[in-house]
């Protein structure tokens, strides 16, 4: 199979940056398929940070990379975003960069809102990242969006301002806050238009030529499948659709072009913000993990949460993503435990689970069954081969593979991008 599409399997932050960049040499063409700049992906190359969390992670490597019309975009923020990777070097111009013409976009209005929301929920916050993507996606689905191809006809976008200004004006009303200044958002948008439209491509004709030609493309998507608006632990989830199938609908190429499905999946468990966290440890050890994993979210710098591996969690993703092999991150953080435990059930009021029950209230309330298992005293940090591994450190991958039910295709032991061992080839299995 030619094509690879990157997912995330647990709550986001498992690593995609550096795995999509170490696939990236290899690839064609990259493309962001959903979410919004919500997404942190971190890189390191020969030592250099790159911070991304709206342009696909293939950039920094020169491929072609695409944001697709699935994703949410806040044009300030790509300008931002664009000038702060030119200052490291990297060049940003409309040949290494295509922007589907039909995005929506994150307007102002969008952040206010949800600002205004996340304040007025009290202990019903959802843990949002304020940046307005939820409220962009809901302007998408009811119809009233501004898309980037409107920014070529800033003349005729009186009639959509009648409807997202009607909208948005009587949210507005209800938090005590003035009407849409419809003037201001007009010369905003009028500001930033020159700089987006060169960028702005019909970007399904551009994949699916790509695809014609028999290049390797490379799908990259942003949180996790736990935070997946259908299948994640809602309402405590992203706005959009997270799992692989979302590669198909937010890039404009048939379901049959996602190929090799790679999960992302960290050794233990983190999450950022509120939600069940069954696995969660508020100790010493969840500290230990978070200290030694730089537990600090991309784009928000909020501390994550840490628990052990949630093995139950993991085989749900995989099912419901379709995971051909997982890609297991951050194996160096648990060098030096005695013993490690793996979520392998739950149980609540008595009865026993082997998946995650819906209900936010029994998600909140389920017990974590753990297997113990023997750690290991050496160091995995930078290992490049099996041989590099302690016995241990195997024995506990190997036993996550038998629990996830899928096999394991890369083990990531660092940071940097060539730490990484190999056991199958997404691009060539």
């Amino acid at each position: 199979m030619a094509n690879v599409t990157v997912i995330g399997a647990q709550w986001g932050d498992e690593g995609k940056g550096k795995i999509v960049d170490w696939l990236a040499e290899r690839a064609d063409v990259v493309v962001r398929f959903q979410g919004g700049h919500n997404a942190g992906h971190t890189l390191v190359v020969s030592g250099k940070t790159y911070k991304l969390s709206l342009l696909p992670s293939g950039i920094v490597r020169g491929t072609l990379s695409v944001i697709g019309n699935g994703v949410v975009f806040d044009p300030w923020h790509f300008r931002d975003e664009v000038a702060k990777l030119k200052e490291q070097g990297v060049d940003i111009t409309p040949e290494n960069l295509q922007l589907a013409e039909t995005c929506p976009l994150i307007l102002p209005i969008h952040r206010d809102l949800d600002g205004l929301r996340e304040d007025a929920s009290g202990a019903g916050k959802i843990g949002t990242t304020r940046r307005g993507i939820g409220p962009a996606y809901e302007d998408k689905v009811g119809r009233r969006a501004i898309r980037v191809c409107d920014l070529a006809h800033l003349d005729d976008l009186e009639l959509q301002l009648d409807r997202i200004c009607a909208h948005h004006d009587a949210l507005r009303a209800g938090f005590g806050e003035s009407p849409v200044d419809r003037d201001r958002l007009k010369a905003d948008l009028a500001e930033i238009a020159d700089f987006i439209l060169p960028f702005a491509k019909p970007v399904w004709l551009t994949l699916n030529e790509a695809r014609k030609k028999g290049r390797r493309i490379l799908f990259e998507g942003a949180q996790g499948v736990l935070l997946d608006v259908d299948h994640g632990t809602y309402p405590f989830v992203t706005s959009s659709n997270t799992i692989a199938g979302t590669a198909s609908s937010g890039s404009g190429l048939g379901p049959s072009a996602a190929g090799f499905v790679l999960g992302i999946v960290k050794a233990y468990t983190t999450r950022v913000g509120s939600g069940p966290f069954p696995s969660e440890l508020e100790d010493e050890t969840g500290q230990r993990l978070g200290e030694r994993g730089r537990e600090f979210g991309t784009v928000t710098g909020r501390k994550r949460r840490c628990g052990w591996f949630d093995a139950v969690l993991v085989r749900q993703s995989a099912a419901v993503s379709g995971i051909t092999g997982v890609a297991l991150t951050k194996l160096d953080v648990l060098d030096g435990f005695d013993e490690l435990k793996i979520c392998i059930g739950y149980t609540l009021d008595g009865k026993t689970y082997d998946y995650l029950p819906p209900h936010p209230q029994d998600q909140a309330r389920v017990k974590p069954i753990y297997e113990t298992i023997a750690g290991w005293s050496e160091s995995t940090a930078g290992a490049r081969s099996w041989a590099q591994l302690p016995a241990q450190a195997i024995k506990y991958i190997r036993r996550v593979e038998e629990l996830i039910q899928c096999p394991v295709a890369l083990v990531s032991t660092s940071p940097e991008r060539e730490d990484t061992i190999l056991v199958r080839d997404p691009f060539t299995d």
